[in-house]
């Protein structure tokens, strides 16, 4: 494809999402492929969109959930654009953590200069404080810091340096206040007063924009050395110092000024923060279409480093998969590229011949997706494998309603699933939590859930743990005349079996746990045991369609004799006694089949020829194992020697080109063959079937378990809270 139009057109082969890249420059750096420094400004471009929105969520307003409608903008004035409101943001921060920071000191003189004067004015006398007390009620005009009364002069205090006292009066977090208090002690040897107040306001810090708590301090202490050790020690506390006058008219004076400054650092601050939420409103209405632009941008150039350039042809060339049905659109999308980027040379499009095998691709939709994605999680197929995904889509929502088998809750699941789907336009274009997203997105196997939960439900004669006579009156009745609870005496059958699902009489009676245990217990077993053929099944099918007579004759074949010798029989066993209604005791029947297989079965014997049938079963389970095992390995390598006998040579290429790609083809198709790896790589396989046999059809129990569980739970809810409750 031409320079000029590949990126337009990669932008459309994603959007389409049917064509999937192979890296040409697998061998190259990061920093060594053609489009690094296009990279390089979208990784730039992404950082400031993770600014913008970091400070617009600090600023506590809420970006645009809906891009806003927008044309086409070229990523370079993007770019641009970008530079312009990240440098405003930062002059913005700056100016303003500046503004808090002179606010901040200013708010803390103005406590420290309240706090302070109370240690500062002697207590002594009492008239000394009602004077001040009158004087600060007459005196508190503009005017009072020019003059001073008779009395103020009076009681001004003298120059405490006259005496050697000092003192140094700062502000200090309260978390550090004890700490402070006990190295001052320990540097001045006791030779100081500590007086401390909590300041009556919190404090933003303006980095990590915290309420911080603060206390004002103020110590006196004589000497300059002294002075000197405390400065230091609050410096190391990170204590903010302020010089307070011992003169009250200057107190009177700085303390207004200091009002009057916050007052105004108010208003601007306020102005300021007003100023940047408009400009990060305006950044907020477009941030999702610009992340949105960058995001695709960067995609297209990491796709276009995986194609060669061709230097001498000016254009790039790039191999990929895409389906079969997709090759029409893909056409039809790089004839629109090379229209939209008015190219002069079309982009040229054809089908090669590829060694290696394509990556598998299975088409979806909003109802399999799910299903999808649940079977990819284990494992993904092979090209032209069988899709478990289909059967999954009926296997995995019935086992559930097998666990949590009540129609009830089927009903309430089933509400849930179709208001999901009824607003599945709506949710899908919004932004979801976590498990919001989870359950949306299985919105479907929901809905299947709770289908076969109410279908399950109504054959357990569930709902919400009790049962209902839906299907006609029960098959049984009391004994006799005299019988006042059919719950507590047993009963007699009488009629007919109830036509669907478990009879309502056994609910209460004393052989109702022991009966549904039974019955959910071997019915866990007969699903784990079609399910696991049908796995097997499906191989067989992957077999014969890639013509690996191999995999059928010795896994295949084995695998079916291994597992219905023992548990297929097993199955049998527990279909023969619900038939007939005997009273054989099938563990004694599988394991006796083990430990003694010659012994007589007496009244475990279900049928006739059971003995002689169990011998051979164990026999053709034991030779099953190392017919999986050993075959195999041994048939792949004569295979491998008799088809390159004799082909040590090579065949001589016309050119130095033919050379090469014969070369590489060679190694493409004469594979060291090692037999040791194909070796233990069968035996894994062998001893992984033979104990996942067993302990998958042990798992299936849980089945039997979890509905057992389900169950009585739901009785104990329903007996002990909602019967006590209601009465």
């Amino acid at each position: 494809m031409p320079v000029e139009s590949a990126p337009r057109a990669i932008s459309y082969l994603g959007e389409l999402g049917l064509l999937q890249f192979q890296d040409l420059n697998a061998d190259k750096s990061p920093f060594q492929r053609t489009f690094v420094n296009q990279v390089k400004r979208c990784a730039e471009m992404s950082r400031k969109l993770r600014f913008f929105k970091d400070q617009i969520h600090k600023a506590g307003l809420l970006s645009s959930g809906h891009p806003a409608l927008q044309s086409d903008v070229v990523l370079d004035e993007l770019e641009i654009q970008l530079a312009e409101h990240e440098h405003e943001l930062i002059e913005m921060n700056a100016n303003s953590e500046k503004l808090r920071k002179t606010y901040n000191e200013l708010l803390e003189f103005k406590m420290v200069l309240q706090k302070a004067v109370g240690f500062l004015v002697s207590s002594k006398s009492n008239d000394v404080a009602e004077e001040r007390e009158l004087d600060e009620n007459v005196y508190s005009n503009d005017n009072h810091a020019d003059t001073a009364s008779l009395l103020e002069q009076e009681l001004r205090p003298g120059p405490s340096n006259q005496s050697g006292l000092r003192f140094v009066s700062g502000i200090i977090c309260k978390s550090k206040v004890l700490r402070f208090e006990r190295m001052l002690f320990r540097a001045t040897r006791g030779n100081m007063l500590f007086n401390q107040a909590p300041a009556d306001e919190q404090i933003m810090d303006p980095v990590s924009a915290e309420m911080v708590e603060k206390t004002v301090f103020v110590v006196f202490f004589s000497g300059e050395q002294a002075k000197t050790k405390i400065l230091r020690i609050c410096e190391a506390f990170g204590a903010n110092c302020y010089p307070v006058p011992e003169d009250i008219t200057k107190q009177r004076q700085i303390t207004r000024e200091v009002l009057s400054r916050l007052s105004e650092l108010e208003t601007t601050l306020d102005a300021g923060i007003r100023h940047r939420n408009t400009a990060l409103s305006s950044i907020g209405f477009h941030l999702m279409n610009w992340m949105n632009m960058v995001r695709r941008e960067k995609a297209v150039y990491d796709t276009l480093n995986m194609l060669n350039f061709d230097v001498t042809k000016k254009c790039l060339v790039g191999e990929g998969w895409c389906p079969i049905f997709a090759k029409p659109l893909i056409q039809e999308a790089l004839q629109r590229a090379t229209f939209d980027s008015n190219s002069q040379v079309g982009i040229i499009f054809h089908v090669m011949d590829a060694m290696e095998s394509p990556p598998t691709y299975f088409r979806t939709n909003h109802f399999t997706n799910a299903f999808q994605e649940i079977v990819d999680a284990y494992g993904v197929a092979r090209y032209q494998e069988a899709n478990p995904a289909v059967y999954t889509v009926i296997t995995f929502p019935f086992l559930f309603a097998v666990m949590f088998g009540d129609w009830g809750h089927g009903i309430c699941l089933l509400l849930g699933a179709l208001v999901l789907i009824a607003r599945e336009r709506k949710l899908g274009s919004q932004k979801l939590g976590s498990f919001m997203e989870m359950l949306f997105g299985g919105r479907y196997i929901l809905l299947l859930m709770s289908l076969f939960s109410i279908y399950c439900g109504l054959i357990y004669n569930e709902f919400f743990s009790v049962p209902y006579h839906i299907f006609g009156g029960s098959a049984y009745k009391c004994r006799d005349a005299t019988c006042s609870d059919a719950h507590s005496v047993g009963l007699v059958k009488y009629r007919d079996p109830y036509p669907f699902g478990v009879d309502p009489s056994w609910r209460g009676s004393r052989s109702e746990l022991p009966f549904l245990n039974s019955l959910k217990m071997k019915m866990s077993i007969l699903l784990g045991v079609v399910q696991m053929n049908l796995g097997i099944i499906l191989s067989y099918f992957d077999a014969r369609f890639f013509s690996n007579s191999l995999d059928i004759r010795y896994q295949f074949v084995p695998q079916m004799i291994f597992l219905n010798s023992l548990f297929g029989y097993l199955s049998l066993l527990i279909v023969i006694k619900w038939c007939t209604g005997s009273q054989a005791d099938l563990y004694h029947v599988m394991i006796y089949m083990f430990l003694s297989p010659f012994d007589d079965l007496g009244e475990n014997q279900l049928f006739w020829g059971q003995s002689v049938l169990q011998v051979i079963l164990l026999l053709l389970a034991l030779v099953a194992v190392p017919w999986m095992l050993f075959p195999k390995p041994f048939i792949l390598k004569k295979l491998h020697s008799e088809r390159f006998q004799g082909r040590t040579y090579g065949i001589l290429g016309t050119s130095e080109m033919d050379l090469h790609v014969e070369s590489d083809s060679a190694r493409q198709h004469h594979e060291e063959f090692d037999f040791s790896e194909v070796f233990v790589h069968q035996m894994i396989h062998s001893i992984e079937f033979v104990l996942g046999a067993v302990s998958n059809t042990a798992s299936y129990l849980r089945l039997w378990a979890l509905s057992l569980a389900h169950s009585e739970l739901s009785t104990v809810f329903y007996e002990k809270v909602l019967l006590l409750a209601w009465g």
